[in-house]
């Protein structure tokens, strides 16, 4: 097992862990004023909460919420699971009950904006348990196949995909994240070491092959279908925040967004790469208290 960083040992004492569905799942929460509406963040892939730490520190007031989903970061990462999209909506519905009710506004990144469409779909359907207030979500690629997946993810997708998890090493995982970042903002030695902690926490770079898993439910109907409509149709407030030098999720996947729904306010962020709360926080948690304090 991987030995934390003395960062991500710190993160972890600042938070604690609950019982999800049988498996152990790491959060950080704030309590915050009444007259605020709490903030749920969902991360990325392959990285956790841990995307979201200046949250505690940028944003005053509002209750927050971050957690790393099952299989990321600090949370349990059981080998057998299959992990779908709607498994972790089924975590983020939990841990949203903590906001006793009060209407949530919904903060997501990358896959976390993947898992934010169940949960808006969920909201359409009239079955989600706790009250969707808005939703704000940075780069993802919410249609997928307009997205410049990289050379290692097209593998981990691949039949070979369990072979490449398999020889995943630290300089080969710190040499693929470094190139989603911007040239401006690149990564640091520190904050690779830190992610690299948090991914090879109990094997966790071991399963990126079924991590990635959900990359084939995004192209593959009726799923599809569900999430697309969802961007499309729900009443709700929805605001993205895109970040324009974003290898991945490029200028293609936002007009194809776009053009599922064309009114939806956009914020870009020039200069940052597929990171942006990494390489600039400050800049990205403006967009985020903006957002959060509409009605």
């Amino acid at each position: 097992m991987t030995n934390l960083t003395p960062r991500v040992a710190a993160w972890q004492r600042s938070g604690t862990f609950e019982q999800v569905g049988g498996h152990k799942i790491f959060l950080r929460e704030r309590a915050g004023a009444a007259d605020l509406p709490p903030l749920l963040f969902l991360h990325g892939y392959p990285s956790s909460s841990y995307d979201w730490r200046d949250a505690f520190d940028l944003i005053d007031g509002h209750p927050l919420v971050v957690f790393d989903f099952l299989g990321y970061g600090l949370s349990d990462k059981p080998r057998d699971e299959q992990y779908s999209l709607r498994i972790q909506a089924d975590i983020a519905e939990d841990l949203a009950q903590r906001f006793a009710g009060e209407p949530v506004v919904m903060v997501s990144h990358d896959m976390g904006s993947s898992v934010a469409t169940e949960i808006i779909a969920r909201d359409i359907d009239g079955t989600l348990s706790f009250t969707l207030k808005s939703a704000l979500l940075f780069n993802a690629s919410l249609v997928r196949e307009r997205a410049s997946l990289l050379r290692g993810q097209k593998l981990l997708l691949s039949r070979f995909g369990p072979l490449v998890s398999r020889l995943t090493t630290e300089s080969s995982y710190r040499r693929s994240f470094r190139g989603i970042f911007s040239r401006a903002h690149p990564l640091g030695v520190e904050e690779a070491a830190d992610q690299w902690s948090l991914l090879a926490c109990n094997d966790g770079h071991r399963m990126l092959d079924k991590l990635i898993y959900y990359n084939h439910e995004r192209v593959t109907p009726p799923t599809s279908d569900r999430w697309h409509n969802a961007l499309r149709t729900w009443p709700g407030r929805l605001e993205l925040g895109w970040a324009e030098l974003d290898p991945i999720c490029t200028e293609a996947v936002l007009q194809a967004i776009l053009r599922l729904r064309p009114h939806a306010v956009v914020t870009r962020l020039p200069n940052l790469g597929h990171y942006p709360q990494i390489e600039d926080p400050e800049r990205v948690y403006d967009v985020i208290r903006r957002h959060a304090s509409q009605g």
